[in-house]
């Protein structure tokens, strides 16, 4: 499961870190309010939990962005240290699904994450993985760059799938491999050959590659 935290405040994020990563959770963090947009938008995410008060733009404002100009579905709770209601009004009027004040408790806020990201899961929301200008949506299996349609064979789907949900992590061959023929991998070197038709689809039509290649551990997919 992948968070993304925006909050400038340093020893927060330290913290909130040092509570998920243990338990499985894959955390990015952004320190304002562009960062945070940024990541946002390239990259896929279960959940974001977002601080109210932020330099750079201020979150009720990222907020509203997202969810009206940028299409981005992605449950968020919002945290802030002004609990008064007129606050509140301001974070669920911008698109939060939930709102916690502080200082609260790691696990109070890992619930109502967990629930969050549950309730999305049901109500059938688009599941649309983003890197750069790349999308990949899950629900309907098409692909896009730069807005122009891109056909691929299924296994070269599923890496791509494996890459895009992995990012910016490097992920390994053998990781890659399972993605595609689950425990039951081909003697051959196939992968390289699935991984270059991608490329030839994903990446040589455009000026900027996304696909990068790991000496002697695997591929990733980043945003430059």
């Amino acid at each position: 499961m992948r968070l993304l935290i925006v909050e400038d405040n340093r020893r927060l994020v330290t913290n909130l870190f040092e509570y998920f990563e243990p338990r499985g959770y894959v955390v990015d963090a952004a320190p304002d309010g562009v960062v945070g947009k940024w990541l946002a938008t390239t990259q896929h995410y279960d959940a974001i939990i977002l601080d109210r008060m932020l330099p750079r733009l201020d979150g009720c404002e990222l907020l509203a962005e997202l969810r009206k100009n940028l299409n981005v579905d992605v449950p968020v709770i919002m945290l802030t240290a002004r609990g008064e209601l007129s606050d509140k009004v301001d974070g669920y009027s911008a698109g939060a699904d939930d709102y916690l004040t502080k200082p609260f408790e790691f696990l109070e806020l890992e619930l109502r994450l967990k629930a969050l990201i549950a309730r999305s899961n049901r109500s059938g929301i688009s599941r649309v993985l983003r890197i750069a200008d790349l999308q990949l949506d899950l629900d309907t299996l098409e692909t896009t760059r730069a807005r122009q349609k891109i056909h691929l064979f299924p296994a070269c789907r599923l890496l791509l799938q494996a890459l895009m949900q992995a990012s910016p992590a490097v992920v390994s061959r053998e990781k890659l491999e399972e993605a595609v023929w689950g425990q039951d991998p081909p003697e051959s070197d196939r992968l390289r050959s699935y991984i270059h038709e991608l490329r030839r689809h994903v990446d040589a039509p455009f000026p900027v590659k996304l696909i990068q290649t790991v000496a002697r551990v695997g591929y990733r997919m980043t945003a430059p």
